[in-house]
């Protein structure tokens, strides 16, 4: 099973950050030291504090935040993943922030480093790609000295000790004041390193969407209410949970679903919106030094589905197309219909080995495919079998850009047809050479 996110392990040395200009280079690792010795002083204070040790009931509660944090980081990976990519060279934003200040309501420091620390690094495993641990790094750092940041303006309203959740209108305040640092420290760190990471970006562009820091602001505003309930009620935190991951689905999803548009007959992504989505993870592959595989298929029988039993059930009978290739491929895979008869497949991640496996079970259900239609005379008729041919194509290996990947996909597609149709051509960087076949259908290299 591939996991959204997973790519090949880089050694440190490799990492992009030491391609950084000297001056991001430093920045960053300025702002990891400063979150190294915060956390090194919190653990100390832990340990030899005015109260050394932790509570039970603190245990307790970083025990649910942190599984809370997971619980939400695995539900909304796939979404999270195109939204990080999507905002490559602005703030991304997430819901990470509602169980952090959560625990900045509830537990010691330490705790709350501890708390950034899981989540971060369960991104980094399970998220975002292991080849990109320094940008968790550095975020996970900004979080660190926005949660110092936004503690000591805790400790300076007077709230001391944990729990620390609003119970007047004077300690409200303190609160919003907390929430309010810790997103401005946290904001500007992360565009001090973007703007110093792309001397040719511009302010503006920096700074992204501001209406998407609105995310940040109810996190924050959403860790407010789970640390009331976790101190009160702590038995109604599940119940907010599910709340707070149905809104997460609702309303970030649809940046990306909503805005790219749906084709009507078949229910799958839409010319534009695959068009879009290519480049972003050709540029996703390019960070990862990942792979993206590239499916185009053609239907072999179409015209004569349409000749023989109308338009209509040629509509329904793609409708089926899609919905059979869209149960073979994995999640996060885009499967668009790119012409009349012709759907591509975008797996991102995904090796030639993996990309052809994928090929096969589909082009197997395709051809034991079938489909009830009515056909122009109002009669019922039952479609068997519709068969496709498929073209293959790997981002490196056979193209470095999204032109030769689309085009080296579209000539292995038409060597599948030329070689007898419901087969799977593999492209190569060299010229196609396409083998005898037997009866059965096979997969060739082009």
């Amino acid at each position: 099973m591939i996991l959204i996110g997973r790519s090949r392990w880089v050694p440190p040395r490799r990492w992009k950050l030491w391609s950084l200009p000297r001056p991001a280079l430093s920045y960053v690792l300025g702002v990891e030291a400063v979150a190294v010795t915060i956390t090194a002083l919190a653990v100390a204070s832990t340990i030899s504090g005015d109260r050394p040790g932790v509570r039970p009931s603190e245990w307790a509660a970083f025990t649910v935040l942190a599984v809370a944090s997971v619980l939400h980081l695995e539900s909304a990976r796939g979404i999270e993943r195109r939204r990080e990519m999507a905002a490559n060279t602005s703030p991304y934003t997430n819901l990470k922030s509602l169980w952090v200040f959560a625990g900045l309501l509830l537990l010691p420091l330490s705790l709350v480093i501890a708390l950034v620390v899981v989540s971060y690094s369960y991104s980094w495993i399970r998220v975002y790609g292991r080849t990109i641990a320094h940008r968790k790094v550095f975020s996970a750092s900004t979080f660190i000295l926005a949660s110092a940041g936004a503690a000591a303006v805790l400790r300076g309203g007077g709230l001391l000790t944990e729990p620390r959740v609003p119970t007047s209108a004077w300690t409200l305040v303190i609160v919003v004041a907390a929430a309010s640092t810790w997103w401005l420290l946290n904001f500007a760190l992360v565009i001090g390193a973007i703007l110093l990471s792309s001397p040719d970006a511009s302010a503006r562009g920096a700074l992204g969407n501001l209406s998407e820091q609105l995310v940040v602001v109810a996190g924050l505003g959403l860790g407010v209410a789970v640390a009331g309930l976790q101190a009160s009620y702590p038995w109604i935190v599940p119940v907010l949970m599910v709340t707070v991951l149905t809104l997460h689905r609702d309303l970030l999803l649809p940046q990306f679903q909503r805005a790219a548009g749906t084709d009507v007959k078949t229910g799958l992504a839409t010319p534009s919106y695959w068009a879009s989505a290519v480049p972003v993870e050709l540029a996703r592959a390019e960070t990862l030094r990942s792979t993206v595989g590239l499916l185009m298929l053609d239907l072999d029988r179409f015209k004569e589905i349409n000749d023989t039993y109308g338009h209509p059930a040629g509509d329904r009978a793609l409708r089926a197309v899609g919905e059979s290739v869209r149960a073979e491929v994995r999640q996060g895979d885009i499967v668009a219909r790119v012409g009349g008869d012709e759907l591509a497949v975008l797996l991102p991640g995904a090796s030639e080995t993996e990309v052809l496996e994928i090929a096969e079970r589909i082009r197997e259900r395709l051809t034991t495919l079938t489909v009830s239609v009515d056909t122009v005379s109002n009669a019922s008729a039952v479609i068997t079998g519709v068969p496709a041919s498929f073209g293959a194509a790997v981002y490196p290996a056979v193209a470095g850009t999204m032109d030769q990947l689309v085009l080296a996909a579209d000539n292995a597609l038409l060597t599948a047809k030329r070689a007898g149709r419901n087969k799977i051509v593999s492209a190569r960087p060299n010229p196609p050479i396409v083998a005898e076949h037997s009866e059965s259908p096979t997969t060739d290299a082009a």
